[in-house]
């Protein structure tokens, strides 16, 4: 299992990621699942990864060998007029990949499923964030939407539904995620640290901060016990009940 969040904000888009797979409690590993292309000036993508592990891997290298040698059949990330043509892009190859390995075609419960969250900006038009599914369709994130969690998302998501605001500022967006993360870590040993995070700045046109948070980050730790004490003391805070 895993756990990733892409959050729309006014200042640009955020996304954090766990780096924990595993097949069963004696074979954990840790890879990435957050994988960025851009081009300065011209557009920014991200995309993150939740499944089996497979699938995901030969979605992101089928992606990336098409960004060197593109053709009409297969066309590259780098060169789609808009991130919706590029969400179809990367659905039809998710879709593909599926199909390609699975016994018997395509369903909801394989085992060699994915979802994807896709964020990103191309010159011309806003910053965009999408989920895709397995099945090869996509969601876009808006004002009602704002975020996107795939994977283990229960354990994480109050945190995410009560407390986000989309004037936050990046740091703000980092420590509410950290909390969401800290809340699933804690609840499902198969979301486990590093965390990989992710910033972009709307309209800048180039990767913003890219920076791994590992188990002992003081920060993090920080955040964690912080968070700890403070439900600890608004429990306390709430008036007795009768018995």
């Amino acid at each position: 299992m895993t756990y990733c969040v892409g959050m729309k904000l006014d200042c640009g888009l955020v996304f954090m990621s766990d780096t924990r797979t595993n097949a069963g409690v004696d074979n954990i590993s840790i890879f990435k699942k957050s994988h960025t292309w851009d081009v300065p000036g011209d557009r920014v993508i991200t995309l993150m990864s939740a499944g089996n592990l497979a699938t995901t891997q030969a979605v992101v290298s089928l992606l990336e060998e098409r960004t060197k040698a593109p053709s009409e059949r297969s066309p590259s990330v780098l060169e789609a007029p808009s991130m919706f043509q590029v969400a179809r892009l990367i659905a039809a190859c998710l879709r593909d990949v599926i199909a390609l390995q699975a016994d018997v075609g395509m369903r909801a419960d394989s085992k060699f499923n994915a979802t994807l969250i896709l964020g990103g900006q191309i010159a011309g038009s806003d910053p965009r964030l999408f989920m895709i599914y397995p099945e090869g369709n996509f969601i876009e994130a808006g004002d009602d939407t704002p975020f996107f969690q795939i994977g283990e998302t229960k354990y994480g998501r109050p945190i995410l539904v009560r407390a986000y605001r989309p004037e936050m500022t990046f740091a703000e967006a980092i420590k509410l995620l950290m909390v969401s993360f800290d809340s699933t870590i804690k609840a499902n040993l198969t979301v486990g640290m590093p965390l990989d995070v992710q910033l972009y700045e709307a309209n800048s046109l180039k990767s913003g901060l890219s920076k791994r948070i590992e188990v002992d980050d003081a920060d993090f730790r920080r955040i964690s016990d912080g968070w700890g004490e403070a439900l600890g003391q608004a429990l306390d805070s709430l008036p007795d009940i009768e018995l």
